[in-house]
């Protein structure tokens, strides 16, 4: 068994959007013999972007799960999305994955999607190869994106092979490692490559190349070391034995060159997956928690009782509902029941598959350090752990970004209504980021979500794939409220009424509390309150919280402080203590000068010199503050923080600036107040 495990490779494809992920994973699948015909994203035949919508717009939604194989190992593969609207994918994929492939768009280097999936992996301590592609395209620049990672990332990068030749001249690749090259047919570049001499203009460089692996690797292997401080050539097995090691401590980033969409460094990037990138064997062991929140250490060992994290839901048209898991330990077995810890029920396991892309082929079981579908668990979401009932081990859940806008939604029939509903409880449950509700006081059915685009693909679902006729709204932003004084407020909830009357009467201090949520903070001495009444003041306070002060928005960051209060012995009750709750925090509006606080994202806008004026113009008005630019050849790339209501449409108004040719992608940052002109509007409009 340990030795199935040692051949089994777990990795996810990460990078911006338009980088080449998915044409990337198609590459893979044609060379390690999955595909018999390379897919390409533009014209829609990819297969891993088999969903309509994918096709359509030529981007990746949802991350797809794939297997295949090369030379001996196995390597479950999952393309993530690259647009920040998606990063939910991203987040739920690599907390699952051993290993990562980033890929880097030779032209461009480290862009800002780059960073934040980069940031999403080192929270999840994912070790990571980089794939620098594109090299065939016009500016392109290895040399460059190497450079780009320590700048941009701040983190150690060693590149291991080069390109022969420039741009449209790109034929070959060497590896400095091993010091071999090879070079591509120039008819028909999916042919085997030839190898060949490293060419003589490029021998003193790749030597160069080769003396600086050797260098690094002294830093983090001592053997390595000693042989060079020794003037000995350390062999190839202990380059990539020290280089492996580097790579799964995740202190040393490897980078590769090739051009995904000619075919070229496709071989040579599995070969060096297979040998850097981890097994499950390799990685320390999962730790959950049991029922008394004791620690619990999951081995990679299918001796051991099932441990599982189910991390996507997705729903198939024919098959229905499918959950994907990652078994830790033990096996999954169909015919079996597996116990739900988050849910507290048991799961009966009707069928596995393993996943290609969209199609499926049926297994018998799931062993420790697989990743597979289960077909029709009718109670599991995203990020719930099933266990063997013998050990109820619950693994840390995902967690995923709050919406920051929302739409109004209105099916236009009775029987659309019904099935609008549940269509959109399915988006729900396939993408945790997507939240659908009625609003209390206007009745209206609102979506939300964390941008445009998302609200977008999901309308377009809901109208193509599940056939609901519905008319949607301008998009609203999501705004939240909070505090900027600290006040002393009383809530006193007193009725008398015959008989047992309501009384609740408590002091809270309200005070800011910045980027920390809200806090609750229990100071009552000498039983002022009786303890059972403590609780229904903290929920009394979090049900107002979500009425706001200002606008009715949310609050957030505010730390309550209950100090003193009073009670009585025959009429107090918890009803009247969250009652007297949601009163002092009614105060607080006139003791703690509420402010209304606004979604700021951060833009990478890139525009050519020639239009540079006009854009920064543009951001000004939107209310935007530039950061900061930097040249891209005949290019600027301005980096703005700018409101979030600002940006609706932003991109035909930026093509019209630039007649076509300014891109830009954005990525929400943090909450931040608004001047006060804009909070009496926003309050004048709520209240119209």
């Amino acid at each position: 068994m340990a030795n199935e495990l040692e051949k089994v490779r777990n990795i996810g494809i990460m990078a911006h959007i338009d980088a080449g992920k998915t044409t990337t994973t198609e590459q893979i699948l044609y060379y390690t013999g999955e595909n018999h015909k390379i897919g390409v994203v533009h014209d829609g035949s990819a297969t891993m972007d088999f969903m309509k919508q994918e096709q359509d717009r030529g981007i990746t939604i949802q991350s797809a799960a794939t297997t295949c194989h090369w030379k001996g190992y196995r390597i479950n593969v999952i393309d993530t999305p690259g647009h920040v609207d998606f990063t939910a994918e991203v987040e739920r994929s690599l907390r699952v994955l051993d290993g990562a492939v980033a890929v880097l768009d030779g032209k461009n280097g480290v862009e800002p999607q780059t960073e934040t999936v980069w940031r999403q992996a080192s929270k999840y301590n994912v070790p990571r190869i980089v794939f620098c592609n594109k090299l065939d395209a016009i500016g392109a620049d290895y040399e460059m994106s190497c450079k780009s990672i320590g700048d941009k990332l701040g983190v150690t990068y060693l590149p291991i092979t080069y390109p022969i030749g420039k741009s449209a001249e790109f034929n070959g690749v060497i590896d400095c490692l091993h010091m071999t090259a090879v070079e591509y047919d120039k008819e028909d570049s999916t042919r085997e490559p030839k190898v060949i001499d490293i060419p003589a203009e490029y021998k003193d460089l790749a030597a160069n190349y080769h003396q600086n692996i050797i260098d690094v690797l002294g830093n983090y292997d001592e053997d390595v070391l000693m042989m060079a401080l020794n003037g000995e050539e350390p062999t190839e097995e202990q380059l990539i034995a020290a280089l492996r090691k580097a790579t799964i401590s995740g202190e040393l980033f490897p980078v590769f060159c090739g051009s995904a969409y000619k075919h070229k460094g496709i071989q040579i990037l599995l070969d060096y997956i297979v040998a850097l990138l981890p097994s499950p064997l390799d990685l320390p062991p999962v730790v959950g928690h049991d029922d008394k929140d004791n620690e619990v250490v999951v081995h990679s060992d299918e001796k051991e009782p099932l441990c599982s994290l189910a991390f996507k839901i997705t729903t198939d048209p024919f098959v229905g509902k499918l959950t994907f898991v990652r078994v830790y330990s033990g096996v999954m077995r169909t015919g079996t029941y597996v116990y739900n810890n988050n849910k507290g029920v048991n799961e009966r396991i009707s069928r596995l598959v393993i996943m290609h892309a969209n199609k499926r082929e049926d297994v018998d079981c799931l062993k420790a350090g697989e990743i597979g579908a289960v077909v029709g668990l009718k109670n599991t979401s995203t990020g719930d752990t099933l266990v063997d009932e013998a050990r109820k081990v619950q693994l840390e859940s995902i967690e995923f970004s709050e919406p920051v806008i929302s739409q109004a939604i209105e099916a236009n029939s009775k029987a659309d209504q019904d099935k609008m509903a549940s269509a959109l409880m399915k988006l729900c449950e396939e993408d945790p980021t997507f939240h659908f509700y009625t609003n209390e006081e206007t009745g209206q059915s609102i979506i939300a979500g964390v941008g445009e685009l998302q609200l977008d693909v999901n309308v377009t679902r809901l109208k193509e794939d599940f056939g609901v006729k519905c008319t949607v709204g301008a998009p609203q932003v999501a705004y939240r409220e909070t505090i900027k004084k600290v006040g002393e407020c009383e809530g006193r909830y007193v009725k008398q009424s015959g008989g047992h009357g309501q009384y609740g009467v408590v002091n809270i201090r309200f005070e800011p509390n910045p980027g920390k949520g809200y806090e609750f903070v229990d100071a009552i001495t000498g039983g002022a309150i009786p303890k059972e009444y403590i609780k229904p003041t903290d929920e009394g306070l979090k049900d107002a919280m979500t009425r706001g002060l200002v606008a009715g928005y949310p609050a957030i960051d505010i730390k309550a402080t209950l100090f003193d209060g009073s009670y009585h012995d025959v009429d107090s009750s918890e009803a009247a203590y969250k009652m007297a709750a949601g009163l002092s925090f009614k105060a607080a509006a006139d003791k703690c000068d509420p402010v209304i606080l606004e979604p700021i994202v951060k833009c990478e806008i890139t525009t050519p010199n020639d239009y540079l004026g006009a854009v920064l113009g543009d951001i000004s008005s939107r209310r935007g503050q530039t950061e900061g630019m930097e040249a891209h050849g005949n290019a600027q790339v301005i980096t703005a923080f700018v409101p979030l209501a600002n940006m609706f449409g932003y991109i035909s108004d930026l093509r019209s600036i630039t007649q076509g040719r300014g891109i830009y992608s954005m990525t929400f940052d943090h909450y931040q107040e608004v001047p006060r002109s804009v909070q009496a509007e926003i309050v004048k409009k709520r209240n119209s």
